[in-house]
């Protein structure tokens, strides 16, 4: 399958891209059009007023189509494509429009894959008939690292706030917790990720950790089905509201291994010192057995694999692991 190179959302880039379990949106206005493009920089997408000859709904999106590959001379922005990506076939079924691109789609860095599937979505969900969008590469849904399907996209899935378009994309290195394949311990990956401007660091970590590691030897320590409602600052406090997934009990996971994949992670942004969860905004009652959610977390590295925690003590005391190659002397 194809693996988006993003992060968020992710993003994943955009974690408001993926996960979409239906088709909502539609255009409104049907007498305004836009054609997106994306800027020299490529940081963002452009939008240029575009009118339109054809009516039909089908014609329309193939008017459009021509529009998004052809060539842009202009020195500010250019297609939205790049010129080796095509697009093979698309079909609009039940206003689910599915897009199939050729393999080398693939071959796009991470910023550009976002910003080209943006301009793509909003352009095309102006026609009155199409409420969704589905990416596929070859015959394979479109999916981020971490294999999650894309899923369905409409103009809201770019959208952070409302009146806030989803533009300016920035790079950074965060650190999640997630727990050793026995349950048992917490172990830390480091996640180098792409992500919007609009979107607070506390909801990028949140949504990234519910997305599950990336990496091998690891696995989720929050239970599946949890969703994140919304997460807050205030005073170095995180909070973090999660729906009622998160009270699906999976008790090959330790309990506190749960409650400090959380706390861990937020606490390793530098505006957060403490967290507490609640759940569908109400903090009251325990987890599992003795974790109580009114409580306000501390970060806690007790619950780091012992592999981990022996690796921590060494770099505080100074150590550093040398490594001697074959024919050399310790001396």
């Amino acid at each position: 399958m194809r693996k988006a190179k993003e992060s968020l959302c992710l993003l994943f880039l955009f974690l408001s891209i993926a996960g979409l379990a239906g088709c909502e949106g539609g255009r409104e206005d049907a007498s305004e059009y836009k054609i997106y493009y994306v800027n020299k920089e490529n940081t963002k997408t452009v939008a240029v007023g575009y009118e339109p000859e054809a009516e039909e709904d089908r014609e329309l999106i193939r008017e459009l189509l021509r529009k998004l590959v052809q060539d842009k001379k202009h020195s500010d922005y250019h297609r939205a494509l790049p010129a080796q990506v095509k697009l093979e076939s698309w079909k609009l079924d039940n206003s689910q429009l599915y897009l199939y691109f050729n393999s080398a789609y693939m071959e796009m860095d991470n910023v550009r894959e976002v910003l080209c599937r943006a301009a793509i979505v909003r352009t095309l969900i102006q026609v009155e008939g199409v409420e969704c969008i589905s990416f596929y590469v070859m015959d394979s849904p479109l999916t981020d690292d971490g294999g999650n399907l894309i899923g369905l996209m409409t103009a809201e899935s770019f959208i952070e706030n409302p009146g806030e378009q989803i533009n300016t994309i920035q790079t950074a290195s965060i650190t999640l917790y997630f727990s050793n394949p026995e349950g048992t311990a917490l172990i830390p990956e480091v996640q180098e990720v792409h992500y919007s401007s609009n979107i607070s660091l506390e909801k990028l970590v949140m949504e990234q950790l519910l997305k599950g590691p990336k990496g091998k030897g690891k696995r989720s320590a929050i239970p599946e089905g949890t969703k994140l409602v919304n997460v807050s600052v205030l005073d170095g406090v995180g909070f973090v509201n999660l729906n009622e997934g998160f009270l699906n009990q999976n008790y090959e996971v330790a309990e506190p291994v749960v409650i400090y994949s959380i706390v861990n992670s937020l606490a390793e942004l530098a505006n957060i010192n403490k967290v507490q969860i609640s759940v569908n905004g109400d903090s009251q009652g325990v987890y599992r057995e003795k974790l109580e959610l009114n409580t306000v977390y501390e970060r806690n590295l007790d619950y780091l694999d012992e592999s981990v925690r022996s690796q921590k003590d060494r770099e505080e005391d100074g150590v550093e692991n040398v490594v001697i190659e074959e024919g050399e002397s310790g001396d």
